[in-house]
């Protein structure tokens, strides 16, 4: 399998986490979150974490990208945003040649809890426990993007397949 970049792509926070299989374990590489300046204009916070997410690529050279997709909004200029955000991140995958995977916050949750209305704390707790980690990854959006990772790797092991290819 090798190196899985989980992506939470989020407006105002990105996660990210980087996981890798190796022998069937899995193992956390990396993770965290990219945070640009609030006050910033849009493009200038979206070019921050193009930038970051190549810098993560080109240290960490992870075989495929797995991202969390669009969730219903109600607020149609948050939707905006976090597709903005969502391509800016497909761009930065598409630049390093990467595959990309997306994959439905419930179909996340299934996967790493066995629910797909699971909590956040119980995602968590999951991740916390599938990848050894002795804490709780912080913060959540590091969480969620680790958990985006675990999916691709159970979702590409599976007689069903992976998520859908972007």
């Amino acid at each position: 399998m090798g190196t899985i970049l989980g992506v939470d792509p989020g407006s105002r926070v990105t996660g990210y986490g980087i996981v890798e299989q190796v022998r069937g374990e899995l193992r956390a590489v990396d993770y965290g979150v990219i945070r640009a300046d609030a006050a910033a204009p849009a493009s200038e916070r979206y070019l921050v974490i193009r930038d970051a997410l190549a810098e993560l690529i080109g240290r960490h050279r992870p075989d495929v990208m797995a991202v969390e997709s669009l969730f219903f909004c109600r607020n149609a200029s948050s939707a905006i945003k976090l597709a903005q955000v969502r391509g800016v991140v497909l761009l930065a995958a598409a630049e390093a040649g990467l595959e990309v995977y997306e994959y439905a916050p419930r179909r996340v949750k299934q996967a790493v809890v066995g629910r797909g209305a699971a909590s956040k704390v119980q995602v968590q707790q999951m991740v916390k426990a599938l990848l050894g980690l002795a804490e709780v990854p912080k913060p959540n959006d590091a969480a969620d993007a680790l958990a985006v990772a675990i999916c691709h790797v159970q979702a590409a092991s599976s007689p069903r397949g992976g998520g859908e290819r972007t």
